[in-house]
C-alpha cells in the first residue's frame, strides 16, 4: 500500500475533540432513531441482535471505506462481517456522521444509491447533524464499535490491520471478536486504533 496516495485524501488517525467510549460503556443514544436506507426509522437498541450489535461509522467516499488502487477498502468486508456476526446471534449497522456532506456525497439519495450498489446486507443509517459520532466520540469513517447483549462496549477500533504496511501479519480484529462472543470467550484485543478518514462534522 503506497499510503501517501491516501493522505492525499484523508487522514490516517483523524483528531477527535469528543469524549471516547471505553471498553464496558453503555452505547450512548441507543434509543435515538435514525433514517434507514430503506426509509424505516431504526434505534440501536431495535437493531440489537441476541449476542450483540456492531456499529461501523462508515460513508460514500472516504479512500478507506471505498478502497483506491493502493488499498482494497473495508466496506468489501462489511457484508462477510454481518454474515459472520449474524451467524453468531450478533446484528450489524453502518451509521453515516458525514453531515457536512449531507448536500452532496453523503446525502440520503447518495447513501440508497451506495448500499444498493454495494448490495449492503444490513441497515445503513444517517445519523443527523452527527449526534450519534458525537456521543460515542467517534473519530474515522470506518469506526468500529461492538456492544455485546446489554449494549456494553466491548470492542473498539479498527477492523484489521491491513492498512498497516509494516506488519508481519495481518490481523482480523473485529472478526475474531466475534468469533470470541459467539464462543463465549474473552476478547484478547479489545481496543485498537481507527483508521480512516475523520468524519466530515459541521464546524459549530
Amino acid at each position: 500500500m503506497k499510503e501517501i496516495n491516501l493522505l492525499l485524501f484523508c487522514f490516517l488517525t483523524a483528531f477527535s475533540a469528543f469524549s471516547q467510549l471505553k471498553i464496558k460503556d453503555a452505547a450512548p443514544l441507543s434509543d435515538v432513531k435514525m433514517k434507514n436506507v430503506d426509509g424505516t426509522e431504526i434505534t440501536l437498541k431495535d437493531a440489537k441482535g441476541e449476542k450483540g450489535l456492531i456499529v461501523i461509522f462508515s460513508c460514500n467516499t472516504c479512500p478507506f471505506v471505498v478502497g483506491t488502487p493502493d488499498f482494497p477498502g473495508w466496506e468489501r468486508q462489511y457484508n462477510e462481517i454481518a454474515k459472520l456476526a449474524k451467524e453468531n446471534n450478533i446484528n450489524v449497522v453502518l451509521v453515516n456522521s458525514n453531515e457536512a456532506k449531507r448536500a452532496n456525497a453523503d446525502s440520503f439519495e447518495e447513501m440508497q444509491k451506495r448500499a444498493k450498489e454495494q448490495s449492503y446486507s444490513m441497515p445503513y443509517l444517517v445519523d443527523t447533524d452527527s449526534k450519534v459520532a458525537n456521543a460515542f466520540g467517534a473519530k474515522t469513517t470506518p469506526h468500529i464499535y461492538f456492544f455485546d447483549s446489554n449494549l456494553n462496549l466491548i470492542y473498539t477500533g479498527s477492523i484489521d490491520n491491513i492498512w498497516d504496511n509494516k506488519r508481519k501479519t495481518d490481523v482480523p480484529y473485529l472478526k475474531n471478536a466475534i468469533q470470541a462472543v459467539g464462543s463465549g470467550k474473552k476478547i484478547k484485543e479489545d481496543n485498537t486504533a481507527p483508521k480512516g478518514c475523520s468524519i466530515k462534522r459541521v464546524q459549530q
